[in-house]
């Protein structure tokens, strides 16, 4: 792995927020050859009902992605908590790669983990228990087989119970769960954790088996950008105004 690696996760792209679309189309068009990798770690869009949905900013994205792997910049996506239901048309049409929900990549010769995050929030059983539903693929066949408007009116719903169900909760309960960190960093054999979800940018420490092991949390792209830029010298954080 040589150059520049990109990281980003949780921009909520939808044509609610017209200037984070704008923010992200900018910075696809400033990448050059310096900048080999791009890693979306989920949650690019705010709601996904299917490949063949055209609301804005949908098609204008998918364009952008699809001019971006043409230069030769590879993008991967790992799916999120809110754009899961992405598909083989959208890959086919942008030529980004679909990654695993745990995925191990060589980042400059250390071996790192990238998550989307909500699988380490086991603390949200309620969560969890949803997340597994709606990540059955005999659930998303019955979703995806349902007309365009009855999607949309299922996601915009889903949305506002969401909403409704994080006032009850506690900040900490949305918050990963150390013991998770743990078991998932041992599980892959790795010392570094790159994730998103929690819209608690931070680096955080952990040990595990005796050993130190980092993890770098994404941060929302709300009020700016925000791209963890790896590359042989170490890391930074670019924030895009």
């Amino acid at each position: 792995m040589s150059k520049h690696v990109h990281f980003i996760s949780d921009l909520h792209l939808t044509q609610d927020r017209p200037e984070t679309t704008q923010r992200f189309l900018a910075y696809l068009d400033s990448l050059d050859s310096s900048v080999s990798y791009l890693y979306i770690l989920g949650d690019l869009f705010d709601v996904w009902v299917g490949d063949d949905d055209p609301t804005p900013p949908n098609e204008t994205i998918k364009e952008a992605l699809n001019q971006l792997t043409t230069k030769g910049v590879q993008v991967y996506f790992l799916p999120g908590n809110r754009d899961f239901l992405i598909g083989k048309e959208f890959f086919s049409a942008t030529n980004v790669i679909c990654l695993g929900d745990e995925s191990v990549i060589d980042l400059f010769g250390i071996k790192t983990l990238l998550m989307h995050g909500d699988l380490l929030c086991t603390d949200d059983v309620e969560y969890q228990q949803f997340r597994q539903v709606t990540h059955n693929p005999a659930w998303q066949q019955n979703i995806l087989s349902k007309p365009l408007q009855e999607r949309l009116a299922l996601a915009q719903h889903y949305r506002q119970e969401s909403h409704l169900n994080k006032k009850d909760k506690s900040a900490d309960i949305m918050d990963v769960n150390e013991t998770a960190v743990i078991g998932v960093l041992k599980k892959h054999h790795v010392s570094r954790l790159i994730h998103g979800h929690t819209h608690r940018p931070n680096i955080h420490m952990h040990v595990v088996n005796e050993q130190a092991a980092e993890r770098f949390v994404l941060a929302e792209w709300d009020s700016e950008g925000s791209i963890l830029e790896w590359s042989e010298t170490g890391y930074r954080i670019i924030t895009l105004s």
